[in-house]
């Protein structure tokens, strides 16, 4: 790559802009300055290089997409609205301004559907490409993990299980119209920020992003909560991608809830509460841990380490 920092961060610059209400020092100082509310919420995430993505099955622009969109879920979950990014990027000097312009693109796409915009970030060159971005938010009621309480439904935005079997679809090779719809759904995620949002404003009691698997978060929950969550699959059949999704899964040889339990990086919202919008799939009784998530084999999670 022939191009130098001062060019990527013109580029970016322009991209990104920092015309936003709210942004008071944008991009190309030492740091931002942003107007925030009275309770800030905080995240951040970091996608590797053949761990989070693989640049053989994604374009920049999904790339850039789904890195956005694992942080604003995040927000969301947490009951509250995103409003600034802060982006550092690692790249190997191997990368075309087109390739980099394409992923600042996806980011800008997918923070622009939400209204949150990029203030600011790093840029460094390594080995692998890595991309690690925060995310702020403004809430005036924080929605946790711990208020499921003993009566609670369990709901969910969406079913679960597209991102696994977009990867198995893309693992095949040649793709029908539903199996390329799967692999979009892995490459980049369609996230609804709408539930989300319609959850915390009919009174969520507690509510968590599924990144890492419907089965591991609802454990989660459950602890955080104190109560245990019983789960019917029966009420998963109800959503009407069940067909779909348990086609493809006849035709891979997998086992559907393999992917709606245990797939993960879909994003999908998990709610708790009651009278909510949303596919309710269970329930909230007393007791400990999780039931109903069971699968025919012990559950292949995402893991960071093993």
């Amino acid at each position: 790559m022939t191009l130098n920092e001062a060019q990527i961060i013109g580029a970016l610059a322009q991209i990104f802009g920092s015309n936003h209400r709210g942004v008071q020092v944008g991009i190309g100082d030492d740091a931002a300055v942003v107007a925030t509310g009275e309770h800030t919420v905080m995240t951040t995430d970091i996608a590797v290089e053949g761990t989070h993505f693989n640049c053989q099955w994604s374009g920049a622009f999904e790339i850039g997409r789904k890195i956005t969109a694992a942080n604003l879920a995040d927000i969301y979950a947490m009951g509250a609205a995103p409003t600034y990014l802060v982006v550092a990027l690692t790249l190997t000097g191997e990368e075309s301004m087109e390739w980099i312009c394409e992923l600042a693109q996806g980011i800008k796409h997918e923070a622009s559907s939400c209204g949150a915009v990029v203030v600011g970030g790093d840029l460094a060159r390594g080995p692998a490409k890595v991309i690690s971005m925060s995310a702020l938010g403004e809430v005036d009621k924080v929605i946790t993990r711990t208020g499921a309480q003993v009566g609670d439904l369990i709901y969910l935005s969406s079913l679960p299980g597209w991102s696994a079997a977009g990867l198995a679809c893309i693992e095949k090779g040649e793709l029908s119209d539903l199996e390329s719809y799967a692999a979009e759904e892995f490459r980049s995620p369609t996230l609804d920020y709408a539930m989300a949002v319609a959850f915390s404003h009919t009174g969520a009691h507690a509510m968590c992003d599924i990144s890492d698997a419907l089965v591991i978060q609802a454990e989660q929950v459950a602890d955080a909560s104190g109560v245990q969550l019983v789960f019917d699959p029966e009420d998963f059949k109800a959503s009407e991608e069940f067909g779909q999704l348990s086609e493809l899964a006849a035709g891979a040889g997998v086992d559907v809830w393999q992917w709606i339990f245990a797939g993960g990086e879909d994003h999908v919202f998990l709610a708790i509460g009651k009278d909510l919008p949303g596919l309710c799939v269970g329930v909230v009784k007393e007791g400990n841990g999780v039931r109903g998530l069971e699968m025919k084999k012990a559950p292949e999670t995402w893991r960071h380490f093993s």
